[in-house]
């Protein structure tokens, strides 16, 4: 199922701009693998899962994987030939906000090739191109 907030504040919300670059959740921090994202978009909740659909058929529950991102944002969209007017429309789906240099997920567990693959395969389901990186290791 494809997630969502339990709860909101309120029901529908503006479009906001998203020009800027990440400044939180722009690092490796849980797993060993990452995949970031190199622009700003909206990712829906569907094509979330759709990565951690194909990174977990291909990885066979081998690892552990962890969703950096979650779907927040209302998105509302007016039906098909609809005319201008009647106020805005129902909630169509849920969207994460990423911004360039965002992590999406992360990978822990496995190896560097294995990882390397499987992160391929996520970033073909993605809207946004991406890069694989890996952790930082700080002294």
């Amino acid at each position: 199922m494809a997630l969502m907030p339990k709860r909101v504040k309120h029901r529908k919300e503006f479009r906001r701009a998203r020009d800027r670059k990440a400044t939180k959740g722009n690092y490796v921090a849980f797993g060993d693998f990452g995949l970031q994202a190199l622009e700003g978009a909206w990712l829906s909740a569907r094509s979330i899962e759709a990565g951690r659909i194909a990174a977990t058929h291909y990885l066979k529950r081998d690892g552990k994987m962890f969703i950096r991102v979650f779907p927040d944002k209302p998105v509302s969209k007016k039906p098909l030939e609809t005319r201008m007017g009647k106020g805005k429309a129902d909630v169509d789906y849920w969207a994460a906000r990423v911004k360039p240099g965002t992590i999406l997920y992360e990978l822990a567990g496995v190896s560097e090739t294995r990882a390397r693959e499987a992160m391929a395969r996520v970033a073909n389901k993605m809207p946004v191109r991406c890069r694989f990186v890996q952790r930082r290791i700080t002294v």
